[in-house]
């Protein structure tokens, strides 16, 4: 098995595309939509298969397809691979793996390929523009107040601290918290991190790393990039929020299992002071029965970090990768 890299500034492939009536073109089957260029580019080289579009007939799809293409709520595991006999690679249009099961693939010599650095700058700007709504309010006028209300605007909006005066803690120092670490030294921050790798310091972006105890002490804002390892769930339990300061910013645009909401609304509902601003949830979409529901300070997001259309295509690019490893089955087989 290999997971491998798109890089979406690389030129696409020219030679090599098949006749689009020739019978032996590979089948792909899209789970889910992705960028249209990438799976307009995909259908030059393949017959694609837009299961989106095809609501119940993913078993049937998947029967004769040779290669698969997912995003976030798509789980590629051993009961879907059942289904798939002919399936010899997997794109995930994304970061992460989380909702691929790379064992289940290996044994089944299926590839999986995807997108690591795809979304990287469009989540940095998502977390600093978080951490701004957080700290700076503001408002817009849609008429001409009077002096009187002017005057009262100008006061009620002062904020109470600048960035170049907080501690940023960054929980998982991977691509993602690098980007917000070097973001954060442009503001002036103080950046502390904790990670379970040894990070070389000139990788560091300025960051000082420290005990996961004395990260949750010290921030003033603690955002959370770590991965989807089932050892990170509920990583955030009443135990760690309880290092927390009472006015902390928790930002969340991991994954949303890493946090234990129950124990989280507790600690806002105690904490008035505090907030947290959740893009990612678990389950997704949350039910009428969160418990971060109807508290003032808990902010909930339809996970928007990487919803730019630039962090799309390129992570829609997998489609280069899916294409290249059906390319090389296809000439071992020749």
């Amino acid at each position: 098995m290999t997971t491998t890299m798109t890089s979406p500034a690389a030129g696409a492939p020219t030679t090599d595309v098949p006749d689009a009536a020739d019978p032996s073109r590979p089948r792909v089957v899209l789970a889910e939509p992705i960028d249209e260029a990438c799976a307009a580019w995909l259908a030059e080289r393949c017959d694609v298969v837009r299961a989106w579009e095809m609501e119940g007939e993913i078993e049937t799809l998947l029967r004769e397809a040779d290669g698969l293409v997912v995003r976030t709520y798509t789980r590629v595991d051993a009961a879907l691979l059942e289904l798939a006999p002919r399936l010899r690679v997997v794109g995930r249009a994304g970061v992460g793996v989380d909702n691929i099961d790379l064992d289940a693939c290996d044994a089944r010599g299926v590839r999986v390929v995807n997108t690591p650095d795809a979304n990287t700058s469009a989540v940095v700007e998502y977390v600093f523009a978080l951490i701004l709504d957080a700290l700076r309010p503001r408002v817009f006028l849609a008429e001409a107040p009077s002096p009187e209300e002017w005057k009262s605007l100008r006061a009620e909006l002062i904020a109470h601290r600048q960035l170049c005066e907080s501690t940023l803690g960054v929980l998982g120092l991977g691509r993602i918290g690098r980007g917000v670490a070097r973001a954060a030294r442009g503001f002036g921050m103080r950046v502390v991190y904790h990670d379970l790798l040894e990070i070389p310091e000139s990788q560091r972006e300025g960051a000082e790393p420290v005990s996961r105890e004395a990260l949750l002490r010290e921030a003033d804002i603690l955002t959370i990039h770590v991965d989807g390892r089932p050892e990170n769930r509920g990583l955030i339990d009443a135990g760690a929020l309880g290092l927390l300061k009472d006015n902390v910013v928790l930002i969340n645009t991991s994954r949303g299992f890493v946090i234990d909401s129950g124990a989280l609304a507790s600690f806002l509902d105690e904490r008035p002071e505090a907030m947290a601003l959740l893009d990612v949830h678990d389950p997704e979409p949350f039910d009428e029965n969160s418990p971060l529901l109807d508290l003032e300070n808990a902010h909930l997001a339809p996970h928007l970090g990487a919803a730019t259309e630039l962090a799309h295509r390129n992570m829609s690019w997998v489609v280069r990768d899916v294409w290249e490893a059906l390319r090389k089955e296809q000439r071992m087989e020749e």
